[in-house]
């Protein structure tokens, strides 16, 4: 049994939930506690206790501790990604890589520690000194999803620590394994009692408890457009800051002047690899006309080539889909596609079992052609491998539908065009541009966020992770 942490202790649950293995459902992972409403509110009182010696703690001692667990799960990347390749379906390569990036947010973080500052600004009036600082928050809340379990959780908990807060994490109850060994290398790392821990339970009982309570400053969040909500709802209603990083219907426009091969890796990649499920997919594929109709003929070979299979498997190229439900939520948008009158391409068949004869959560990727802009399959979030193909005459129109989404997370484009790769990097309405490149896969160092409906409040990750972790004050001092 894994246990929470709580107060600096390993505590044991009212319950437990079965992680289960996607690529092979009789693999338990292994059973973790779940923590009910009064676990949490103890996680959160922790937390409050060890906020006065966290927040005035040195630099050094915040840098040594994230430095040493960021090291610790560089030098662990393979046993972690196997972890994690095995909880939630994501290629091995792909896991390990996302664990690589866990540790090297941790360490950079642990440098940003080092690097807070301040102003030593004049006043206007005479013999007044002003002094600008930033001050950590207090207790930050983290809720985190299930389809990047380490990076995410790493990317919340490393500059909230960094900034002098104390933690208390909720991780998604789906996939647990990979906060648990996170939490258990900051543990060891030497964190004082409370400034970190750990509740894994169900978002209605945990989740809504971090929301209530006064105790907790500030929330951060990733996942649905709909919880997202509920939590800017909760968090005005009680004045807590809160950042929030939710849906995307991300673009990719493909030019008639686009390297062919460029276009369709970069495609392939941001749509269809982590199989789908990350919030920067691209799940629009905006194709000019002169290229439209090689780009789908090339697009159907690549998706017909892939290879389905154990996401640990040597030369699995995409892996299972996390678990039944989200199976079914795919299937039922491939129906919605067909009723609605797009054309299936390539995919979308259900896999019952692999190769090995392993019973898992398989699902062919799937490309949908002559679509509409209406269509449901081009305005929601699928979140699995189901990805459609619009035709647009120009690059105007091309933009004009990139544009065309309550979302603003993450847009791409393929062309040898200066002027239009300029002009589009200036005129997406997103808040993370790549040209010739997939959508999916950003730095750890630089902002992560969108516009419109797909994020609210201060960026993630790199310096301006500071605007959401701190709080800003002015003092003023009589010479």
């Amino acid at each position: 049994m894994f246990k929470n942490l709580i107060a600096g202790e390993w505590v044991s649950g009212p319950r437990a939930s079965r992680n289960i293995n996607p690529s092979d459902t009789r693999d338990l992972v292994g059973e973790y506690a779940q923590a009910d409403a009064e676990q949490a509110r103890a996680a959160i009182g922790a937390a409050a206790k060890a906020q006065a010696a966290w927040g005035v703690s040195t630099p050094q001692q915040r840098f040594d501790i994230l430095d040493a667990a960021g090291s610790e799960i560089l030098a662990r990347k393979a046993e972690l990604g196997d972890l994690l390749a095995r909880e939630e379906g994501k290629t091995l390569p792909e896991a390990i890589g996302e664990v690589a990036r866990a540790g090297n947010i941790l360490k950079f973080f642990a440098g940003e520690a080092l690097r807070v500052g301040g102003e030593v600004v004049p006043s206007v009036r005479p013999g007044v000194g002003v002094e600008v600082t930033r001050e950590p928050v207090g207790v930050v809340g983290l809720i985190t999803p299930w389809n990047f379990p380490i990076a995410i959780p790493a990317w919340k908990i490393a500059p909230a620590l960094a900034f002098g807060n104390t933690v208390v994490l909720k991780p998604a109850d789906l996939v647990p394994g990979s906060a648990w060994a996170l939490a258990d290398i900051l543990h060891r790392a030497g964190l004082p009692a409370g400034a970190f821990n750990l509740v894994m339970g169900r978002g209605s009982e945990v989740g809504q408890v971090l929301l209530d309570d006064r105790r907790v400053n500030a929330i951060s969040f990733t996942g649905s457009v709909a919880t997202g909500q509920r939590i800017a709802q909760a968090c005005v209603a009680r004045m807590a800051k809160f950042q929030l990083e939710m849906g995307g219907k991300n673009p990719m426009v493909v030019l008639d002047d686009a390297d062919l091969d460029v276009a369709v890796n970069a495609a392939i990649n941001s749509g269809f690899f982590s199989t789908g499920q990350r919030c920067t997919a691209s799940s629009r594929l905006i194709v000019t006309q002169g290229i439209h109709d090689r780009f789908v003929d090339a697009m159907a070979k690549r998706i017909q080539a892939l290879k389905v299979d154990d996401a640990r498997k040597a030369g699995t190229e995409i892996g299972p889909v996390v678990d039944e439900k989200q199976l079914a939520q795919d299937l039922e948008y491939i129906a919605i596609g067909k009723g609605e009158g797009a054309r299936l391409v390539a995919g979308g068949e259900a896999m019952a079992k692999n190769a090995d004869g392993a019973p898992g959560y398989y699902l062919k990727p799937a490309l949908f052609a002559d679509t509409t802009p209406q269509m449901r399959i081009n305005r929601e979030e699928i979140f699995g491998p189901v990805v459609s193909v619009l035709r647009a005459k120009d690059y105007e129109e091309a933009l004009h539908l990139a544009n065309d989404t309550e979302f603003g997370l993450a847009a791409g484009i393929a062309t040898t065009s200066l002027k239009h790769a300029t002009h589009f990097k200036r005129h997406s309405q997103a808040g993370m541009v790549m040209v010739n490149l997939p959508t999916a896969g950003v730095d750890y160092h630089v902002p992560f966020g969108g516009r419109k409906g797909s994020s609210y409040g201060p960026r993630e990750q790199g310096r301006y992770a500071a605007e959401f972790y701190t709080t800003v004050k002015t003092a003023y001092t009589q010479a």
